[in-house]
Parts: structure tokens; sequence; C-alpha cells
């Protein structure tokens, strides 16, 4: 969960391995805080989340790609993450911090707008509108990414 946030945020693994490794340093840390599981469950998240948003704002996030980052060559395995696509990943990663994070913890986590709220300090409307946001830039990316010619015309799904 914690690693999927940080990875979902950055396109680096070292940056996601390093952020897990201090969010599960400071879990040990405050061990005795917590009263539940769920306690734990949700500390870890809000934490990850907010340690997150510290690296993109301190700078300290590399744009440098390990070499355990590269794929292999011949291996193709299917990931049942759906931001795992590359160019799924890289629009997402396009978007401000804010909306950036809405939508990882939404999509990759399949948290509500209230779990998102509490952990981000925002009533749930504010978050089902920056969702609305992201989803809208993110159509409006993608169309520009993919063009309407391959793939014809990307509309939004009626619920």
């Amino acid at each position: 969960m914690v690693y999927r946030i940080a990875a979902g945020f950055f396109a680096s693994r070292a940056v996601a391995e390093e952020i897990v490794q201090d969010v599960f340093l400071q879990c040990f840390e405050n061990l005795k805080a917590f009263d539940s599981a769920e306690h734990v469950k949700s500390w870890l998240r809000r934490v990850a989340t907010h340690r997150c948003i510290d690296v993109i704002r301190t700078g300290a996030s590399q744009k440098e790609r390990q070499l355990d980052e590269l794929p292999d060559v011949g291996v193709h395995s299917p990931q049942a993450d759906p931001l795992l696509s590359e160019v799924l990943r890289g629009l997402v990663a396009s978007l401000p911090e804010k909306l950036r994070m809405v939508v990882i913890l939404r999509f990759s986590e399949d948290l509500s707008s209230d779990e998102i709220g509490e952990i981000l300090d925002l009533p749930a409307s504010t978050v089902r509108s920056h969702l609305q946001r992201a989803l809208a830039a993110l159509r409006e990316k993608a169309q520009r990414a993919f063009g309407e010619e391959i793939y014809g015309p990307i509309r939004k799904q009626s619920s």
C-alpha cells in the first residue's frame, strides 16, 4: 500500500523505496501510539501521502533512472495495477500534485472521497471536485497524446 502510493506518485523506484523506508521507520518509532490495525493502516496512508508531497515540494526527488528500473529485454508480464502503463503513468505524473495524489489514492488504493479527504485534510466535496478536474485534464491530455484519428473521440462515460 505505501509503496503503491509512492510509486504511483513518482516515476523513480529509488525515490519510492526511500519514501517507504522513511514511512516505516517513522511507524516503528510511533508503535505505542496505535490503537488498532485500522489505525495503523490509516496512519500509513496519511504519512505516505504527505511524505510524497513533501518530497515534491523540497525537490528531493531525482530525475535519474536506476539500472534496475530499466525493463529486461524480452520480458513481458501483465500487471494488475492500471497505473503501470507507461503512457498513463506519464499522464498522471503531469498532473499538479494535489490532483495527482487524489487520482492515485482513488484508483490505486481504491479509497472513497471521504477517506481521501481524511488523509489530505480536505472536505469530501473538494476531493470529488479535484477528481473531476483531474479526470477532465487526463481526458484532454490523452486526446492530445493519442489523437482522435487512431482511437476515435474520447468521451466522458455517463454514470
